[in-house]
């Protein structure tokens, strides 16, 4: 872990030589910083002269090229909270720990340019007068090689802007296009943030942060680029929100994705009466470690897709749970494919316990729950030769909650009962792992009984078509069944690891081969305790 929880890096570099070194300055300083990492952009500044001055980089085309160059270069750096100052502030929401430069930043003996570091960040952040200041490794620049700058250049401005988006998990994209909108605006940024059935068909919707959190970050972050201006953060619940209805608005930022869409709000703002937005398009960044199944830009989605097969939140802290076998809760709706990835965690080598199997146990003649369930539910459930009618019984209680009780609160304490044999079974036979599967784990309260639960999700359109294909019902019967489980998103928030089986079969086995090997490391870091 890097020693420092965040950091102010200083670079004085020409704006047009930041492209070609901003790999190496952030790879350098993501080796001691750990938290945000706060950038101060002021060409040609000597910081060993005596207290030298801040001032906000130029507002020019250059710049913008030097912000892509940077958040690109930080989104190889995993987890990188990089922040590029646009103006000096009060105070940085999370103050800077340790003050740095490059060598190739900062030539001249190390004491004068740690003093102007310290004297820099004191008068334009605010920061105590006496932190620590370093000097970061990296090979020298020849000043002459770097490329002529547009300096008479300069980008448009405007008085009030705005940009819309699901700013989930705020990554290098999202913040090249919040700080290209800073730039354009004099007074006031208007940023929509969508939530509601905007969120409907995103990819992995249940991992998208909630809305409260995505606007904490995303005030957060502008507030700390550029504190002189007005920041409205409203909820989108329609793809136009004010920008269709405020007059004050002169300008709307889009991508090369969202430009259709920001013609579309200006037809919506003739409509009303309103003058047309002036479009300011932003490239999109490529994202050079997307996978085949991702998409080639930096995106939220790629993100949310990255935690599949991951740790979202602890595992249960439980010290009447055993410590061997360590055992994982799998769990998910109908179609979802968690049959398939219970078998892969089989293939693996963890122990599989199949809840469905032992439910159909419980319900044979000399099953521990046949007579109480004949007893609760009447003869008319029986087969000729005597054994339950599963479907008869599906059929008296479905739709009835009261019924459903009656039948779960006598089949699920004998169904736990014997998942408890089963991984007393599992410890004998000396597995390290096992695999609950059982659709009902969370419903029945089952959590109790495992380390981690891990749930398989799937769209429900796509849920819809599995279940249709599978089990030859109507789309209308399909949807009820789906409407009458627990929903992804509330499995999702009760579970250690998310799974999902949309794509290609060797997409799941990537994933669960993941879950397996991170799983592995925890359970060797808890032995070496």
């Amino acid at each position: 872990m890097p020693p420092f929880g965040s950091g102010l890096l200083v670079l004085t570099a020409p704006l047009g030589a930041l492209p070609r070194r901003a790999a190496a300055a952030l790879a350098a300083a993501a080796g001691v910083v750990a938290g945000p990492l706060y950038v101060h952009l002021q060409p040609g500044l000597r910081l060993a002269a005596p207290a030298p001055r801040p001032a906000a980089p130029p507002a020019c085309p250059a710049l913008l090229r030097a912000l892509a160059a940077l958040y690109a270069a930080a989104a190889a750096q995993q987890g990188l909270d990089l922040r590029v100052l646009l103006g000096p502030g009060p105070r940085l929401a999370r103050p800077p720990r340790v003050l740095l430069a490059t060598a190739a930043e900062a030539p001249g003996p190390p004491g004068p340019v740690q003093l102007g570091l310290q004297h820099l960040a004191a008068a334009a952040y605010g920061c105590p007068p006496r932190l620590p200041a370093l000097l970061l490794g990296g090979p020298e620049e020849d000043p002459e090689e770097d490329p002529e700058e547009d300096s008479d250049a300069a980008l448009p401005d405007f008085s009030d802007v705005a940009v819309g988006g699901t700013f989930d998990r705020l990554h290098g994209a999202h913040r090249l296009l919040l700080s290209a909108c800073c730039l354009l605006a004099r007074q006031r940024l208007l940023a929509g943030v969508a939530d509601g059935d905007l969120l409907r068909h995103k990819v992995l919707t249940e991992l998208i942060e909630p809305y409260e959190l995505r606007v904490a970050k995303l005030r957060e972050f502008l507030e700390d680029v550029k504190p002189s201006l007005r920041y409205d953060i409203v909820p989108l619940a329609d793809p136009y929100g004010p920008s269709v209805t405020d007059p004050d608005l002169q300008c709307l930022v889009v991508s090369e994705e969202t430009h259709r869409g920001g013609e579309a709000v200006n037809k919506k703002r003739l409509e009303n009466g309103l003058p047309k937005l002036a479009l300011y398009e932003i490239l999109l960044m490529k994202d050079p470690d997307h996978s085949q199944n991702e998409e080639e830009k930096i995106s939220s989605s790629s993100l949310r897709q990255r935690l599949l097969g991951t740790l979202l939140r602890p595992p249960r802290q439980d010290p009447t749970l055993p410590s061997r076998p360590y055992v994982i809760g799998l769990t998910g709706g109908t179609g979802s494919g968690k049959t398939a990835i219970a078998k892969l965690l089989g293939h693996l080598g963890a122990f599989l316990i199949d809840a469905d199997k032992l439910g159909h146990a419980v319900y044979v003649p000399s099953g521990p729950a046949y007579e109480q369930v004949v007893a609760a539910f009447g003869a008319e459930i029986l087969n000729e030769d005597g054994t339950i009618n599963r479907k008869v019984l599906g059929a008296k209680v479905f739709g009835n909650q009261e019924r459903l009780k009656s039948l779960t609160d006598i089949v699920w304490p004998e169904m736990a009962r014997m998942v408890k044999e089963q991984i007393g079974e599992a410890d004998a036979q000396g597995k390290a792992v096992c695999v609950l599967d059982a659709a009902v784990l969370l419903e029945a309260g089952w959590q109790d009984m495992v380390h981690e639960v891990w749930t398989a999700i799937i769209p429900e359109e796509e849920a819809v078509k599995r279940i249709m294909a599978r089990d030859g019902l109507s789309e209308e019967a399909a949807r009820s069944r789906l409407q009458s489980q627990m929903t992804n998103s509330q499995r999702v928030e009760q579970s250690q690891v998310v799974l999902c089986t949309l794509w290609e079969p060797d997409v799941t086995r990537k994933q669960v081969e993941k879950a397996w090997d991170l799983l592995q490391q925890r359970l060797s870091q808890e032995r070496s305790l």
